[in-house]
């Protein structure tokens, strides 16, 4: 077994077994929780979680248009601007789940009504995954020479 295959097994295995006392109650094994279990044993941390990766997103977003305007166009520049874009799609998804874990206010759900603000929330992750990866692919495809 090759060094980076037995990480890609090692690490979860590892993950997962230091994460059974976070999850489970006392006298309670991992396979006798259940979800509202789960949920009211992390439910305090999530939020916190939540607000915390938003700094490393704003970075993110920084340092994908810093890239893609240090490419000057081209394929490469191309490929890092929609993904750049993407990542400003995400960060503004993320922002607004906060908003709506703290203040309970979805702005979707509140200009377009329960359906249309969930369909419009799906098409906002459908942008993200379809920018993300379209400029991933594009970047793909220029390191390859086609």
């Amino acid at each position: 077994m090759k060094p980076k295959s037995s990480l890609i097994i090692i690490l979860p295995a590892v993950f997962i077994l230091f994460s059974l006392n976070a999850f489970s109650q006392a006298g309670c094994s991992i396979l006798q929780m259940g979800h509202s279990t789960g949920m009211m044993a992390t439910s305090g941390y999530s939020h916190w979680f939540g607000l915390m990766e938003l700094p490393f997103l704003f970075i993110s977003v920084f340092f994908a248009f810093s890239t893609a305007s240090a490419l000057k166009g081209g394929k490469f520049g191309k490929g890092m601007n929609l993904v750049a874009w993407g990542f400003l799609v995400m960060a503004v998804g993320h922002i607004h789940m906060q908003l709506e874990h703290f203040y309970e206010f979805n702005l979707f759900k509140y200009l377009l009504g329960d359906l249309a603000g969930s369909v419009a929330w799906f098409i906002a992750l459908l942008i993200t995954w379809g920018l993300s990866g379209l400029g991933f692919y594009s970047i793909y495809k220029a390191s390859r020479g086609h």
